[in-house]
């Protein structure tokens, strides 16, 4: 069937390096990552697909701090002793008010450090997202945490939020079916979907039904009895203050059906019945596709759904072959014709997230006040380490209302100027930003040409916006440059920026 623009190739064949050029090394670099400076699409562009790929798959190249468990405090809501407790019940007793007073304010005083500690993490891995030579490993760290949704809201544990998001940077690339082992042990998720209080004789059945639904298999792919008994094999999995506990004396070790088959089933035996389930690697690379490929709604048996149904099984077989490792069903969809296909390219549209690291990393613009773009950040809907449920954030067009435009703008506004819908930055004078930074390519190729209107504007707008700008956007932002003295001063490009990143292309990626 012959292909249309909305209906994409469904081949999974390598692009070849001539096909592999500036236009997919900004693809591949915004997808696979938050975007990429002019410097690093051409040479990414020049190096080809395969090295492009494979460099941005490599975890160990570039020198970055790795996080360390002593980043942050640990103890904060570390849970009172015995002897803590039996004080506090004596003072209850003795009807001690100044005595209970003093163990409630220090509850009080630990739980606004521990929020406190949540916001510092909150900048810290923003931090990282915007300095770190492996995007792709934090972009996939972003993606797990939407995937398997956990809010500090409910298990208020800074600490425990630290640890699940070092477990998915850990496994970032890694193997599906040992992060879904790690998952069932992980403080925060059994602390958040109420595991801790699964027991023998009274079975909770939030974390084994969120396993199946959300987070491995889909809807319609076991029953309610699935459920119930995915439960009791999961009974006694606890954690004690930081630690993952298994609790023999509070698990149910009868036996257990599940999908069709019976045993005495712990924890690992359902996960392992659930890694058994073809649909497991279908509905995984469904989430990878949606969030690396397309997540554009399509009509269930269009062409379109279709396409996206073929390439999904496909990866699928990869994952399958290759026992769940992620990283090979990511080279063979970053690789792909289909990834490239123009129905792909430019239509997404961009997180909060991949908004503000995105537009740091690309246009080289100072990171500011990292406090305020985590604001920001809230008020554009993606509050890291607060997704707004466990089925995370709704992706795509909910992003964008009147409301959030509005802050995706003046924030796009703040990181090029400093200026702020109050005022400016205290250090933006001296966290000046320097477009011309971005035309170095073009200088070195036509020395002076940075310095024209004609040649840096559709230079500008093919890098921000991506493929070949229309006549109608080259027009505006020249005629911009020629209202202020027809050379591309420092000025002059940080409003065509301005101009530019208030496009509503520049929403895609």
């Amino acid at each position: 069937m012959p292909q249309t623009a909305t209906t994409p190739t469904t081949s999974l064949t390598s692009i070849s390096k001539a096909d592999f050029g500036y236009d997919q090394a900004r693809h591949l670099l915004w997808r696979a990552g938050f975007g990429g400076s002019p410097d690093q699409i051409r040479t990414l562009a020049d190096w080809g697909p395969e090295r492009a790929v494979d460099h941005l798959l490599d975890f160990s190249v570039g020198s970055y701090p790795e996080p360390q468990a002593s980043d942050f405090e640990a103890s904060i809501m570390k849970p009172p002793s015995e002897e803590e407790l039996q004080a506090y019940r004596l003072a209850q007793r003795n009807q001690d008010e100044n005595a209970v007073a003093r163990f409630r304010e220090d509850r009080q005083r630990r739980e606004r450090a521990d929020r406190q500690q949540t916001a510092s993490m909150q900048r810290w891995w923003l931090k990282r997202m915007i300095e770190t030579p492996r995007p792709l490993q934090e972009k996939l760290t972003l993606f797990w945490h939407g995937h398997f949704a956990t809010s500090y809201r409910t298990i208020e544990n800074s600490y425990h939020m630290f640890l699940q998001n070092q477990l998915f940077r850990a496994h970032a690339a890694g193997n599906f079916g040992e992060l879904l082992f790690a998952i069932i042990r992980d403080p925060a998720m059994l602390r958040y979907l109420d595991n801790n209080r699964n027991v023998r004789g009274a079975p909770n059945e939030n974390l084994a039904r969120e396993i199946m639904e959300l987070f491995s298999l889909g809807e319609g792919a076991y029953t309610e009895d699935d459920i119930k008994e995915g439960a009791r094999a999961l009974t006694g999995y606890s954690f004690d203050f930081n630690t993952f506990i298994f609790n023999k004396n509070l698990h149910d070790d009868s036996a257990k059906r599940i999908f069709g088959k019976s045993g005495n089933y712990d924890g690992d035996d359902f996960v392992k019945l659930i890694l058994a389930k073809r649909q497991c690697a279908e509905f995984i690379c469904s989430k990878i596709y949606r969030f690396f490929a397309s997540d554009t709604p399509v009509v269930p048996g269009s062409p379109e759904a279709k396409a996206a149904d073929s390439v999904v099984k496909q990866l699928a077989a990869t994952m399958l072959k290759a026992r769940y490792d992620i990283a090979p069903v990511l080279r063979k969809l970053f690789l792909s014709q289909h990834f490239y296909d123009p129905a792909i390219t430019v239509s997404r549209i961009k997180s909060p997230v991949e908004l503000i690291v995105g537009a740091i990393r690309s246009m080289r613009t100072p990171a500011r006040d990292l406090g305020l773009l985590a604001d920001a950040l809230d008020r554009m809907g993606q509050d890291v380490f607060f997704p707004p449920s466990v089925k995370g954030w709704e992706v795509g067009r909910p992003w964008i209302n009147t409301s959030t435009l509005y802050v995706r703008q003046n924030v796009l506004n703040y990181l090029l100027t400093g200026k702020t819908p109050v005022g400016f930055d205290a250090m933006a004078n001296v966290e000046k930003y320097d477009p011309t930074i971005l035309l170095a390519d073009l200088a070195a190729a036509d020395p002076g040409a940075e310095h024209d209107p004609d040649r840096v504007v559709p230079y500008l707008l093919r890098f921000a916006l991506g493929g070949t700008p229309p006549r109608q956007r080259i027009d505006t932002i020249a005629d911009f440059a020629r209202e202020h003295g027809s050379r591309m001063t420092p000025p002059v490009l940080t409003g065509a920026l301005a101009l530019i990143t208030a496009m509503p292309e520049y929403q895609l990626c």
